[in-house]
């Protein structure tokens, strides 16, 4: 992997991003470790995270990188990349990129990270870092075999309210954490109802379909609609609900998938062509070793509810986590909250400063990594065990019924319907990841 020296990183970062030069030349020397990154997804999320890494110094965009042409010039041209390009082997080729943002739609997360470590990039990897279990699997053996910094884009972890709170829970505040609960209750618009029709002059849709296997383009299936196909997405769980899920899970203490998910829920509301649901209570039994009472390392319980057709939710936030202790209550949410009850239900004074979820102290945690002064907040393994809890409540609640389910394995047990969707078909095409 290339990483430009001080003389080298000026002239390669003039090239690249004229506009920057003065800030590269000043951070050159302020003594830091220059990283060219590549971009690959330009939609909202995609160049709003470059943005965030381009304030930091010493970075610079290389690429651009997106399937519709209109996206990566416009993206090129606001962040200053000198190169839009369409294919993403074009930015993992180029000795100079030190690491790439995947911001793609969620079925090109893990074979876009897959294929940046394979080429020796570091990545920044938005959330949920898959599509399915399988594929989180793979990309966490392509870091570990590459020697890869792979960040989940679960921002949580590196904001100081949340570290702060989760420090109190480890410390006992509440005693022993024995069931959490989190909750992503929104008003989500309709997609309608399309018909399938040629792609638009300048969008590669064989490109974007990518691995995938090929369904006709049809204009809700793309941009922001693509979250609410099977094919394509993971649904509001693995779209909004995972960063909930994923503090819940950091508090509640558990480090491995569990072994038991039940769940109910459907389409209650919304009569468009979204195929996942709307409505979902999801339920993960963590056995731990047994054991029951006020002890460490015994049972757990996890808990998962969600609207996306209400504004009616608890503790007036859309998105927050509840724990519940032998001694206690928390109360936390990435909307900038926190609250501790003693087990009489009295208010707990505690020093935690309230701040919602820190985009910028997660990007700045994963530069320092790459330039080898840290460690990841939100590893890939930390982000493949959360992801995995919205694939297993997807499957439950898509079947309607409980799944038992191997952590050492990552295989559903006594179910092959369920378990097929462990993994899932892919097309020949460059992207598919079938090994790490």
């Amino acid at each position: 992997m290339f990483v430009p020296n001080r003389r080298e990183f000026v002239g390669v970062s003039s090239a690249l991003v004229a506009g920057a030069a003065a800030r590269n030349v000043a951070a050159a020397k302020d003594d830091v470790e220059p990283v060219a990154i590549g971009l690959i997804g330009c939609g909202g999320r995609g160049t709003g995270v470059a943005e965030r890494f381009l304030s930091n110094p010493g970075v610079v965009l290389a690429y651009a990188c997106d399937p519709q042409q209109s996206r990566r010039e416009e993206a090129a041209k606001k962040l200053g990349a000198k190169e839009a390009v369409g294919d993403l082997r074009r930015v993992l080729d180029d000795k100079r990129v030190t690491a790439v943002i995947v911001a793609t739609p969620d079925h090109w997360h893990a074979p876009a990270a897959i294929l940046a470590c394979h080429a020796g990039k570091h990545v920044y990897v938005e959330k949920p870092c898959s599509h399915n279990i399988r594929e989180g699997r793979l990309l966490v053996e392509a870091a570990r075999r590459n020697d890869c910094r792979v960040q989940h884009g679960t921002q949580c972890r590196s904001t100081n309210m949340m570290i702060e709170a989760v420090k109190l829970l480890r410390e006992g505040i509440i005693g022993t954490v024995l069931v959490s609960k989190a909750w992503n209750i929104q008003r989500r618009g309709s997609i309608g109802r399309g018909q399938p029709s040629d792609p638009p002059p300048g969008f590669d849709y064989d490109t974007w379909v990518g691995p995938a296997t090929m369904v006709p383009y049809q204009e809700n299936r793309v941009n922001s609609g693509w979250h609410w196909w099977y094919h394509f997405g993971t649904g509001d769980m693995g779209n909004d609900g995972v960063h909930d899920i994923d503090y819940c899970r950091w508090g509640l203490g558990v480090e491995t998938h569990p072994s038991f998910v039940s769940a109910a829920g459907g389409k209650y509301f919304h009569d468009d062509d979204q195929q996942f649901a709307d409505t979902q209570q999801v339920a993960f039994e963590y056995p731990g070793d047994g054991s029951v009472g006020d002890k460490p390392g015994g049972k757990r319980m996890l808990i998962y509810e969600q609207r996306l057709w209400s504004t009616n939710y608890p503790a007036n936030v859309d998105s927050g986590v509840e724990f519940y202790g032998t001694r206690g209550q928390m109360f936390l949410s990435r909307r900038g909250k926190v609250a501790v009850w003693n087990e009489r239900n009295q208010r707990v004074d505690i020093k935690v400063q309230p701040g919602g979820q820190d985009d910028g102290a997660h990007i700045a945690n994963f530069l320092a990594a790459v330039r080898g002064k840290a460690k990841l907040n939100a590893e890939i393994e930390i982000g493949h065990l959360s992801a995995s809890l919205c694939h297993l409540g997807n499957i439950a609640t898509r079947l309607g019924r409980a799944l038992r389910f191997d952590p050492k394995t990552e295989q559903i047990v006594g179910d092959d319907e369920a378990n097929h969707l462990v993994g899932r078909e892919y097309r020949e095409h460059w992207g598919t990841p079938k090994s790490a």
